[in-house]
């Protein structure tokens, strides 16, 4: 029951630890299978984790075997299977469901049933409640049509506290994402990833305004920032950055410590003296190209509401400022005109002042100062990630960060 290479799974989050010992602590069956609950302990001594393997005859399921249908199934009937609470939305009816699963997701798993229905597995199992599946219940309740409708979700419950196991939405059939139809419309026609930049930028502030329409739940919060919140914000973009230098070595190393005094002065000033209109609101807390389908009418929808992995849950849920999603996007458009220039005669400089003067004209008015710092931060974020997963694409952030603090 237990896989003999967790530590080198895709959604195994704790790459960095050394594992002490995993042992199964719940096994439940399900159709064809079993759900497998994994606890695995780690050698620094630091809190447990949990994670969700489903199995049949102790090995990863196979698409056609059934076991993804099953659950869906389970779902729609809201079937209490074990310690997992089925819930179901208004309007479900699951029928004949074939299975097919989709490859490259990191930190979950995701099959796609009927091609009409997803399913996603939330493999981490973490206490409280899930960005993903509140995010995406309330722009569905809220009329925000460009996210997939939510038709059901999966709890794990053994706790005071339950945690999110799976979550069942309508399958979006996709023509491709934002960031493979940016990279095409940079190499054939700039013009055309220009007026995609203004599309992204419009449908951010539709999306922002409705998650903001609700001021008084107080799980949707929408008011002015409080001293604490950018004085938090301000820690938050310091950690990123010292967690950045500490990635690197060498001569990468010795220039951005060069540079990080420019860098926290940025952050000071920025969130020194945020102005009086700065917000504070569920966002989306990961928001770049691939987070968009193109959908075959060929509007956007928003996908994936979890947040950036690497912060708490408590984080992932709170309230933070809108600007954190719009640097986000304009960094995944350095990220895709950089990428394109590489590949074709883009002059990236040219067409990034450009597709931002697009983006940003079609969002709105913004804080300058509050936009630049959360795009540095962002940049900090990347030349971690970088360092230790791409190497050759450092000089993408790194350059980001000389840029910004000009």
């Amino acid at each position: 029951m237990i896989p003999a290479d967790l530590a080198s799974r895709r959604w195994f989050r704790s790459k960095q630890r050394t594992i002490a010992e995993i042992s199964v602590v719940d096994q439940t069956p399900i159709g064809p299978g079993m759900l497998v609950v994994l606890e695995v302990g780690f050698a620094d001594g630091g809190p447990p984790e949990r994670y969700l393997a489903p199995v049949i005859d102790g090995r990863d399921p196979i698409d056609g075997e059934g076991l993804w249908a099953a659950l869906a199934e389970a779902i729609g009937r809201e079937e209490r299977i074990g310690p997992f609470a089925a819930r179901r939305a208004a309007g479900f009816q699951p029928g004949p469901l074939d299975e097919r699963s989709l490859t490259g997701e990191q930190s979950n798993s995701s099959v796609v049933l009927g091609e009409r229905l997803i399913l996603k597995l939330y493999r981490l199992l973490e206490p409280g409640d899930n960005p993903d599946l509140e995010v995406s219940a309330f722009l569905a309740d809220a009329g925000f049509a460009d996210t997939p409708a939510l038709a059901g979700s999966l709890t794990y419950e053994t706790d005071a506290v339950g945690s999110a196991a799976a979550m069942l939405q309508a399958f979006i059939p996709a023509a491709d994402d934002a960031w493979s139809a940016m990279l095409s419309a940079l190499a054939s026609d700039p013009a055309r990833g220009t007026q995609m930049a203004e599309r992204i930028g419009d449908l951010t502030l539709r999306m922002h305004r409705c998650l903001a329409s609700r001021p008084d739940d107080p799980a949707f919060p929408a008011r002015p920032a409080t001293v604490a919140e950018t004085a938090q914000w301000r820690a938050s973009a310091e950690q990123q950055l010292t967690m950045a230098i500490e990635a690197l070595n060498g001569a990468e190393h010795d220039r951005l410590v060069a540079l990080a005094p420019n860098v926290r002065a940025r952050f000071a000033d920025a969130f020194g003296s945020a102005s009086s209109d700065a917000q504070a609101q569920r966002i989306h807390g990961d928001y770049h190209l691939g987070q968009l389908l193109i959908r075959l009418d060929g509007g956007f929808s928003v996908i994936d509401f979890e947040g950036e992995p690497a912060r708490s849950l408590e984080e992932r849920r709170g309230p933070s400022s809108p600007l954190r999603d719009v640097a986000g996007m304009l960094r995944s458009l350095d990220y895709a005109a950089r990428t394109s220039e590489r590949q074709s005669r883009l002059a990236a400089d040219g067409w990034l002042s450009r597709g931002r003067e697009a983006f940003l004209a079609a969002y709105g008015p913004t804080d300058n100062g509050l936009l630049v710092a959360f795009e540095l931060e962002k940049a900090c974020y990347e030349v971690r990630y970088e360092a230790g997963m791409r190497p050759e694409w450092l000089w993408l952030p790194m350059a980001a960060v000389e840029r910004l603090v000009e």
